[in-house]
């Protein structure tokens, strides 16, 4: 289905669309709910695949989407959902996590999801560690030392010390250049 003219012009349809609302998508995620919506509408109503075009809506659909966009963002301020604590640009802990991202690369062979994972764990991990006096869940997890976040800022900074280079996008892209590999857009 997905190789036919009629479901790229759909996709291309739908995410003109969607364009039009302000809202941006992936272009694989609209494939995947136009794939679903034609063969859902095709085994319910018991036609081909080619015939259940005919139901298809590009804007009918891309209405539908942005308000599951929107939904999900009213929903997710109201709760606070997304909310972390975002570290200061200059923050060491952010520029060990950028400076990790060539090595990473390197490291990996260029497995792309392992570094976006790598990053991701590491930064969760310093978003919650810098507002967990915050956090109601560790509350008492913290042994009787306590959180000393200036103590783990200031150990960042004594292990790598020219912290600010990683916050100037020419260093870094000259380091992912280093490590042989780049970020390229098809």
């Amino acid at each position: 289905m997905r190789k036919t003219k009629a479901f790229k012009d759909a996709v291309a349809q739908t995410l003109t669309e969607l364009a039009h609302r302000g809202v941006t998508v992936r272009p694989g995620s609209v494939a995947d709910v136009i794939e679903r919506n034609i063969t859902t509408v095709a085994q319910r109503l018991g036609i081909q695949e080619r015939s259940a075009w005919r139901y298809f809506d590009a804007a009918a659909l891309a209405d539908s989407i942005a308000g599951q966009h929107q939904e999900f963002k009213d929903s997710s301020d109201a709760g606070g959902v997304g909310q972390t604590p975002m570290p200061p640009v200059g923050n060491p802990e952010l520029a060990l996590i950028l400076a990790g991202v060539p090595d990473a690369l390197a490291e990996t062979g260029g497995d792309l999801y392992q570094v976006i994972v790598n990053v991701a764990v590491n930064a969760w991990m310093a978003g919650h560690i810098h507002g967990e006096d915050g956090c109601a869940g560790c509350e008492g997890s913290r042994g009787p030392a306590g959180h000393d976040w200036e103590a783990r800022m200031k150990a960042i900074t004594a292990q790598i010390p020219d912290i600010d280079k990683w916050f100037d996008r020419r260093v870094w892209t000259e380091a992912m250049n280093d490590s042989g590999f780049a970020v390229t857009r098809h």
